[in-house]
């Protein structure tokens, strides 16, 4: 951030409002829900299993082998905007179709939710690229030794993180998913990776402080253990409620190196909740 004009970095916490007036460049720009579609990772559960019942025992095509659909997914990324090659190379290298329902296999290179069961949907490839992409433009440069992520889900998106940082630790809050991730990830050998059964909101102090901490769920409010466990030179990437705007927007945070914080409004989103505590489903 450069210029006369540009505002000085303040220290923890802002609030959403004087984060929208002060601190963003002024290339970047509030999308709000009336001069945009909201980016929406999920999608109505009962419109994914609709598909799901209608799809099932499609046939996968290629003889079974799915590569040209992810690699096809992949350029339309790229066409789409996406310009970290690094995060294409990553996402060409997760088998997507290994965390949907095995009927859905063709459909999980398109760009759409997919049921995962527990009443849990998987993101939309798309939204997992924005999202990772803008955490490798954190301050410190695109590399990641340590990554932080709330709420693992699937694991498909911490199979994409593995892939680009050296340590990937996922929390998840359900002990449903949490299993079901360990199962689905077990095939693929990943080194660096380790699941977590834990309250997101808390974080996962052990390993801190972290390069990048990414949220797949969103609350009222940046959660304090997060931004405490950011390293200096570190991005968190969290959507985020903002009562200005009625909606929940992604929020972008760097911790700068002399520890100030600068935060960052970013398009409008529709994610899950963020909870507390531990559930079984």
């Amino acid at each position: 951030m450069s210029g006369p004009s540009t505002p000085k970095p303040r220290h923890w916490p802002l609030s959403l409002e004087r984060t929208q007036r002060t601190v963003r460049p002024a290339s970047e720009r509030v999308v709000t829900t009336a001069d945009a579609q909201t980016l929406r990772p999920q999608r109505p559960l009962s419109d994914a299993l609709r598909e799901a019942a209608l799809l099932r025992g499609a046939p996968t095509g290629y003889g079974g082998d799915l590569t040209a659909f992810r690699l096809h997914m992949v350029a339309r990324l790229r066409q789409a905007g996406c310009r970290d090659e690094g995060v294409l190379a990553a996402m060409a290298c997760v088998p997507r179709h290994q965390f949907v329902d095995s009927a859905l296999a063709t459909q999980a290179y398109e760009d759409t939710s997919l049921p995962i069961g527990l009443g849990q949907t998987i993101s939309k490839p798309s939204v997992v690229a924005r999202m990772v992409e803008l955490l490798r433009q954190r301050p410190g440069g695109p590399g990641l030794e340590r990554v932080l992520e709330i709420g693992t889900g699937g694991g498909y998106q911490a199979a994409v993180l593995a892939q680009l940082a050296m340590r990937t630790i996922s929390v998840e809050r359900l002990r449903g998913l949490h299993e079901r991730a360990v199962r689905q990830l077990a095939p693929l050998q990943l080194t660096g990776l380790t699941l977590v059964l834990g309250d997101g909101r808390l974080g996962h102090s052990l390993a801190a402080p972290y390069d990048g901490i990414i949220a797949a769920a969103g609350g009222h409010d940046l959660p304090h253990a997060w931004v405490d466990q950011l390293a200096r030179g570190g991005r968190l990437v969290a959507p985020v409620q903002d009562p200005a705007l009625g909606c929940q927007v992604l929020m972008v945070v760097d911790k700068l190196g002399d520890g100030s914080i600068v935060q960052r409004v970013h398009e409008a989103v529709r994610f899950v909740p963020l909870e507390s505590g531990l559930g079984d489903s």
